[in-house]
Order: C-alpha cells, then structure tokens, then sequence
C-alpha cells in the first residue's frame, strides 16, 4: 500500500510540473516582436533653452510693518481710517483730544517769552556796562557780573524753548498719521476709548504690500551656483507659487541672502523682491519659490515621460524604420514637464507610451495621439517663458515631481 501511495503522488506531481512547463511555454504576445507591433505615443527631441531652478519654500514678508501705540494719555475723538483701506504716508488715522497739551504748550510759550524779555534786558544793561566801563565809570567787577548774569538768562530762555517744543510733540502726538504707505489692519480702538502713553495697546497696523518680499530658504549646497551668479552682478529672477505649485502668483528678483547658515538644519535664508501691482501676494502668506540659477541654451530637450529607468540608469525607446531600439542617455536638468539630456540627438523620435510592450527591435507604430512637437512645452524656464511649476513623469511614467536641479 505504501509503494501505491508514493506512486500515485509521484504520477500527480508529474502532471502538475509537465502542465506549468507548457504553460509557460506558451506566447503571450507582450514582450516585443512575438505579440506583433507595438502601438506608441511618440515626441520628437528639440533644441532649446532650459532653466535651472533652486526650488524652496518661503513665506510673504512685508519690508515695514508699523504696529502704531500712543504717546500720550487722552480720549480718542475721531478713528479716519476704515479696515482694510489703503493709506499713504502722513494720512491722518487716529485723533487724540489734545486740549490739555494745548494748555501746557501755551503755559510754556508764556514763560519762555517771559525770560526772552529777561535776557533782552539783561543784554541792555551789559551794553551800558561796556559803555561805563569804556569810561571809567563802573568797576570792572561789575561789568563782568552783568555778563554772567545775561549769560544764565540764556540758559533759562533755552530750558524754556526745549519745554515749548516738547509740549508741541506731544500736541503732535494727539494726531496720528501713518509713518508708511501701505494697507491698514482692523480697527482696534473706537471714538471715546481712552488710551495710555506707552500702555502696549495697538492702535492700527499698517503694513506696506507694494512692494513685498519673500523669504525663503535654500539648501547650503546650492549656495556656490548661486553667489557665482550674484558675483557677476546677475539679477537671478524669483518666481513665487501658491501652495500647490501649479499656480504663478508673480514674479521678481532675488534681493540678498543671509550671513550665515543655520546648522540645524543646512539651510540659508534669502530675500526676494516683488512689485506685487495687483496685490497677489498676501503678507505671511506661505508661497513655493523657484529661484533661476542659470540657463542652459542650445540643449537637447525630450519629455520627461520619454525617460525610464533600469536601477540608476536611464533610458529611451528611440523610433527607427518603424522599430524602437533602446538608447542610454543621461539626464541633467528636469524642469517640469520637459528633460534635458545627453546620449540622443535633436531631431529622434522617442516612444512616450507603451513601455510594457516595448524591447530592443520591437516593431511599433505610432498612434494618432502622438504628442510629436510638444517637447519644448515647457523647456526654457524663465529664460525662455517656463512651462510651469508642475510634475514630471518618473520612472515608468510614475507621477514624480518637477524638479530643477541636475542629479
């Protein structure tokens, strides 16, 4: 019984083996040439201009901002902005009743005028004093007394004169106005709310919007190709984009960088400038930046979809008497939707689809929805109108993003 047991399991492990053998065996018409041609997508290799970009993240940072407090006690009388409004420089916003710091001004004009009369007549006696003294008709003790005495009537006319205008600033402190052009908060206090010199409560903040930067940071490593650039005296050229990337907000230039590096984290901070005439960019708004580096003219330029990878090499089908033949390249710059690399010519047409059916010698045919001529879609940067802050294709057509350096 046993020798049929063994026997009866060997004849069905035979079965099994012979039976995934033939299956295996048998075509499945996806590899190349044994499933017949191969339907693709195609693009054609141009020549262009593409962009090098240091991509980062930043936040909108206004050049001023002017939380504006008292300086002086009183009763608010009149409030003449309204939120939001955009104010300029020396437009009135807050009335304080300056009554009581009129009164003391007028006190202190009268005194100072009281001690102008003083010294007038001391200079008068001093003069007369000359005169006697010319004659012999005085002691010269006093006439050097006399012109001690018109000299401390001076100092109490100029402690006078400091009192006047100090009451006047603080007249002047009882009508606020804006100390910059730029767009009012909220109103924080109302008519008849009384203020507090130097309380720390916030009347208005002001806050300039045109123009605006941008702070961002920048990897330590880029720093090299960017301060080559600003040592030749080149504007690099900043674009911000919103939250997702895919929209343009504006457009300026890179203003400085920062003095140092912090080693937390690697990074370097940096300042761009932007005109912001329509207002786009919101002060702390958060914002992706993109700061062109460099240019690379006259490049080999193919969609990034056209890329594959096989471990760390890079790969395209190029489209030849209608077969696909497997052509190493080697990729640089990857600005969104487009890729600059070596190792293929202006002019070949590459696959972009239908990598799954496609070997070395395939047959192929390109489909009606060939995407030949839209290479140099977005292959200039800013240098040669950008195709926008998007994704590029990974490997195997895989959603990766846009990136702006070369690996």
């Amino acid at each position: 019984m046993w020798i049929l047991l063994l026997a009866f399991f060997a004849t069905g492990f035979f079965l099994v083996m012979r039976k995934q053998t033939v299956t295996a065996a048998a075509p499945t018409g996806r590899r190349g040439g044994g499933g017949g041609t191969v339907a693709v997508t195609s693009a054609t290799a141009k020549k262009g201009n593409i962009g090098v970009y240091v991509d980062a993240i930043g936040t909108v940072t206004p050049v001023y901002t002017s939380s504006i407090t008292s300086q002086v006690n009183g009763l608010v009388t009149n409030v003449h902005f309204t939120e939001g409004q955009m104010v300029h420089k020396g437009d009135s916003l807050i009335d304080i009743d300056p009554r009581p710091y009129s009164a003391t001004l007028l006190q202190a004009q009268g005194v100072l005028e009281r001690d102008q009369g003083l010294l007038a007549q001391a200079k008068m006696d001093l003069d007369r004093y000359q005169a006697a003294w010319a004659r012999n008709a005085i002691p010269k003790q006093t006439l050097d007394d006399q012109g001690k005495l018109v000299q401390q009537v001076q100092g109490t006319v100029h402690n006078d004169e400091g009192t006047v205008q100090y009451d006047q600033i603080q007249v002047e402190f009882c009508h606020i106005v804006s100390p910059i052009t730029g767009r009012v908060g909220l109103r924080l206090v109302d008519p008849g709310n009384v203020v507090q010199a130097n309380g720390g409560t916030v009347l208005a903040v002001v806050t300039q919007i045109q123009p605006i930067t941008v702070v961002f940071t920048v990897a330590e490593d880029s720093l090299p190709q960017i301060q080559a650039q600003l040592k030749k005296g080149s504007r690099l050229k900043v674009d911000a984009y919103d939250r997702t990337g895919l929209k343009q907000l504006a457009s300026g230039t890179l203003l400085t960088l920062d003095n140092q590096i912090d080693t937390t984290t690697g990074t370097l901070k940096a300042r761009a400038s932007f005109a912001n005439a329509d207002s786009s960019l919101f002060p702390n708004q958060f914002v992706n930046a993109r700061l062109l580096v460099n240019t690379l003219e006259e490049a080999t330029l193919i969609p990034s979809a056209a890329v594959q990878h096989n471990g760390q090499a890079a790969f395209v089908y190029v489209l030849k008497d209608n077969k696909a033949h497997l052509q190493p390249v080697t990729v640089g710059v990857i600005d969104g939707q487009t890729a600059q690399v070596t190792g293929v010519n202006p002019g070949d047409v590459l696959a972009t689809s239908s990598f799954d059916k496609l070997q070395e010698n395939a047959p192929v045919s390109i489909s009606g929805g060939s995407s030949s001529g839209d290479t140099g879609a977005g292959a200039s940067g800013s240098a040669g109108g950008a195709g926008g802050h998007g994704h590029g294709k990974g490997k195997s057509g895989s959603a990766a993003p846009g990136g702006s350096t070369a690996p």
